[in-house]
């Protein structure tokens, strides 16, 4: 037999709103223990200094996170003038300084050209790795690297406020892999100033918002309440863009034994309909209860991930 898992069969996603100064694995960590769950994960890593929104997934949740890997953010951020730290946020050390404030109608005016498909330098003080080790253990060492730019998307990006000469809130919609300190280290050298990111909160996460978010303290009072699921969203959650089909009960359970099952030809046109992207992924789903991914091939869904859901 087996070694039975930790834990209780925990399934949904939870839309933490993270507080300042907590790691993502630790915010992972606490909501597990919370829900004493036996698996947990979590869909785009959010730094100690920013706040907002980390969708945290529990038990087979944790099955649609590359879903969300791809999905869009919000971010709003408060860029401070005059002082450039090393790691372009307030934990840095200072590298320089300058007098220059950039007015609203100058940052306003910068923005555009950093909308759409562009090249982005991640910061040195990141996650990447290089040559195994982390950039920001090779930054700390004073180590001498380099990073390659990547290509990366900001589908928006507006002034949000400014509440005096030396700060400016900037508001951005992006796809994967932006990494908000470096849209603000290059807007400050576009500008000719010096700049530092002082203020990070992430509004928005595909699906996932301030509207559906709930705190740790919250969560931890609905524990005590024994009412914890209260803040526990369904593990389909995360497939909200994803086309939808009810199957039978055959044809659920050919698919949980990792069967294919054959459409009807009008079934598969409405799905093809709905198909955007190249995609062929289609969620099914047996009355409210997610059965399986699938693959839509030659009429068929191959069942690509299957959900062990009551």
């Amino acid at each position: 037999m087996g070694r039975r898992k930790k834990g209780n069969p925990v399934h949904g996603w939870v839309c933490l709103d993270k507080p300042l100064e907590m790691g993502s694995t630790e915010a992972v960590t606490k909501v597990r223990r919370l829900f004493d769950a036996q698996k947990a994960g979590h869909a785009g890593t959010l730094d100690p200094l920013a706040t907002g929104i980390l969708p945290i997934a529990l038990g087979e949740a944790t099955k649609t996170v590359p879903f969300m890997m791809e999905a869009q953010k919000v971010y709003r951020f408060t860029i401070q003038w005059g002082v450039s730290t090393d790691s372009v946020d307030r934990e840095g050390d200072i590298i320089a300084r300058s007098d220059v404030r950039p007015s609203i109608e100058a940052v306003r005016a910068a923005l555009p050209a950093f909308i759409g498909e562009i090249d982005q330098t991640p910061p040195r003080f990141s996650a990447i790795k290089v040559d195994g080790q982390r950039a920001y253990d090779l930054a700390r060492d004073g180590a001498e690297f380099e990073l390659e730019s990547r290509r990366v998307v900001i589908h928006e990006a507006e002034v949000t406020g400014a509440p005096d000469p030396d700060h400016v809130e900037i508001t951005i919609r992006t796809g994967k892999g932006v990494y908000v300190r470096s849209l603000a280290r290059d807007l400050a050298v576009a500008l000719g100033a010096e700049g530092h990111v002082c203020a990070l909160r992430r509004e928005c996460v595909g699906p996932f918002s301030t509207e559906n978010a709930v705190s740790l303290d919250f969560l931890t009072d609905l524990v005590h309440r024994d009412a914890a699921f209260e803040g526990l969203l369904p593990v389909s959650t995360a497939l909200d863009d994803i086309p939808e089909l009810a199957v039978t009960d055959q044809d659920a359970f050919a698919l949980r034994q990792g069967r294919p099952i054959v459409l009807l030809p009008r079934q598969v046109e409405t799905l093809k309909s709905r198909l955007s992207g190249g995609s062929r992924t289609v969620s099914t789903f047996q009355g409210q209860t997610l059965v399986a991914l699938c693959q839509l091939r030659a009429g068929r869904l191959e069942p690509d991930r299957v959900f062990n859901l009551s």
